[in-house]
Formats: C-alpha cells, structure tokens, sequence
C-alpha cells in the first residue's frame, strides 16, 4: 500500500454513544497531517484506533508492513520525587546505548538534557524528552496527541517548527491532534477536521474557509491563522513551493 495508514468506513462506539462515524482517511510517507476538531469529536479515540487500542465496530485500519510508529502523548505524569534522569528515562522499558540516546536527543533539540532530572525539566523541555523517546527507533510516523497542552504560544510553535524539522531529516509521517488551530496549521500540509465524522479535510487554507469548519469553530478563527506567521523556503513535494509566508493580520 502506498499509504502508511489507511481508515477504510470505520466505525467506533463506547456502548450506545458512536464516537466515529463512516471514516475514511490515509496518511501518505513524508505528509504532515493535523487533526482539528471540538471536545469530544473523536479526535483521540481515532488515535487510540490507530495504534491499535480500540476496535472499531466496524470498517478497516490498514498499516503499512512492520510501520514504525512513535508516540508523543498529551501529558505524563512523573512523580516529582523520583529521582530519575532524563538519560534513565529514554532507557524504560528498553535499555537503550548511549548513543541511541545521544542521537535521539540532539534530533529533538535537547542534547545536553542527558544528565538532568526529569523532575527539574520546564514544560517545554519535558515535551522535547517525550518527543526524543519517541524518536529512538526512527518512526515512519509519529503521532502527537495535543503534545503542546499546557505551552505557551511561542514554546508550543518552537516545538511544532522543530516536528517540521524533524519530518525533514527522517522523511517520516506526522500525524497531530491538537486544538492550537493558529499554530498548527502553518506546519500542515493537510488538515482534517473530525466531528465524529471527517466534516473537510484539504490544505490549510481551504479548509480555513469551509463552511464546515467555521460552522464549528466560529466564523472569527480563519483570522486566527494569521496569528503565526511561518515562512516556507523548501519544497513539500506536493506541486507547490510554499515560498511565501502565510498573511499577518494588521
């Protein structure tokens, strides 16, 4: 398949409640893909599909052959008093060398949080650790379930240029979930937005302008896009060279 992933009619239900409905979508290598959508539309339950964890009622999910997948979830918890180096914490469960860590580390940006306690780490330090971990086995996609909850805007956009960094130098896949439309979609190259069904999906700025999705998020939030400004100076291989920033709002 030439896909990574691929949602073919799938259904999910918690008992009575039907959480996905009829969803269809693909993730192609190299793509970054964010998920947008209310509370409760199904946004993490789609993650939890994918990676296995719920079984969809019915339809199909389609991996690639031995797909690797990384994981940045949305929040862990590490007891404060524990003490515990960011060194140590790459190598649970798995032991991993010195240099897998020192690799993984410098590609999310961090190299020299090696001997640091977990427990001194600021919140956007903390989420690089998370996303060298996820990278210590050079995923083919990686996920990121609202990894910026709880960052303020600048840290929350340093941390999405960086994915953009790092699906650059690993050609991987990264598939987002997260309700920072204004950050977000300045790194995507497509945009799904999910209301227990996929309502549009498209680039950035078409699905900015659907009526679906303002009929959902306000007629206000495409000035919200505007909010970041990210210039584009490499080609994304999808046709068009991105070479132009996205508009400021006076």
């Amino acid at each position: 398949m030439s896909a990574l992933v691929e949602f073919q009619n799938v259904n999910l239900s918690y008992g009575a409640q039907k959480v996905l409905d009829d969803v269809n979508l693909s993730i192609a290598p190299g793509e970054i893909v964010t998920i947008v959508g209310p509370n409760g539309s199904g946004k993490s339950s789609l993650l939890r599909a994918l990676i296995g964890a719920l079984k969809p009622a019915s339809g199909q999910i389609n991996h690639a052959s031995g797909l690797r997948i990384g994981y940045v979830p949305q929040k862990l918890h590490i007891d404060p008093t524990l003490p515990m180096t960011v060194r140590r914490f790459l190598s649970l469960p798995l032991k991993i060398s010195d240099t897998e860590a020192a690799q993984a580390l410098q590609q999310a940006g961090v190299s020299d949080l090696g001997p640091r306690q977990m427990s001194r780490l600021s919140g956007g330090q903390f989420q690089r650790v998370l996303l060298a971990r996820a990278l210590l086995h050079k995923p083919q996609l990686l996920l990121l379930d609202e990894a910026t909850q709880g960052l303020d805007q600048p840290g929350s956009a340093a941390f999405y240029r960086h994915i953009e960094k790092v699906r650059d130098e690993l050609n991987c896949a990264v598939l987002m979930i997260s309700h920072e439309l204004h950050v977000v979609m300045s790194a995507s190259d497509r945009v799904i937005c999910l209301n227990g069904h996929v309502c549009c999906e498209g680039k950035p700025d078409v699905v900015a302008s659907a009526p679906e999705y303002r009929a959902l998020f306000g007629s206000g939030t495409g000035g919200a896009l505007a909010l970041y400004r990210h210039d584009h100076d490499h080609a994304h291989g999808d046709g068009c060279d991105h070479d132009h920033p996205h508009e400021v709002a006076e």
